[in-house]
């Protein structure tokens, strides 16, 4: 089993993205290879959220209450929240091909954050950034969706 995901992959990932290079090999040499074959399930919805997956290789559908929204194939992720909130998953991801991934675990990843305050203060940042484009995105579909309403009022 191969350990470690390349540096370049990870701070692809928004969630790493701020990383400097020596701090982002830290959290990089965590990573294990994972190896699934087709129609194996990854993760699933509702369940307990312990791992973050990088795809290395091969595609995987992930479903949102039994429907298909959407492929992942190489350099695509999933699972990052996890490492941080250890919540339930929010989609169903299952390997469509032979799939190869490097999973980092939240028992992995915690140490690492917990013993270097640059690393947690750097990540909280990314997390309120994304947190921020969420909910901008969220307003502009509530809009969007108001004015689709107002219209339909107007056209009955």
């Amino acid at each position: 089993m191969m350990r470690g995901v390349p540096v370049e992959v990870l701070q692809r990932v928004p969630l790493f993205a701020d990383l400097a290079k020596p701090e982002a090999q830290k959290i990089a040499r965590l990573f294990k290879e994972r190896r699934f074959s087709r129609g194996e399930t990854v993760v699933k919805e509702g369940s307990g959220g312990a791992a973050f997956f990088v795809i290395v290789s091969g595609e995987a559908t992930v479903f949102i209450g039994g429907n298909e929204r959407a492929t992942l194939k190489h350099g695509d992720y999933f699972g990052e929240i996890a490492l941080i909130d250890q919540g339930t998953r929010m989609a169903t991801i299952t390997a469509s091909t032979e799939l190869v991934c490097y999973g980092l675990t939240h028992w992995d990843f915690r140490p690492v954050v917990e013993n270097n305050a640059l690393v947690g203060w750097k990540l909280l940042q990314q997390t309120a950034k994304m947190l921020r484009a969420t909910r901008q995105e969220a307003h502009e579909l509530e809009n969007a969706l108001a004015v689709r309403i107002e219209v339909q009022m107007r056209l009955s």
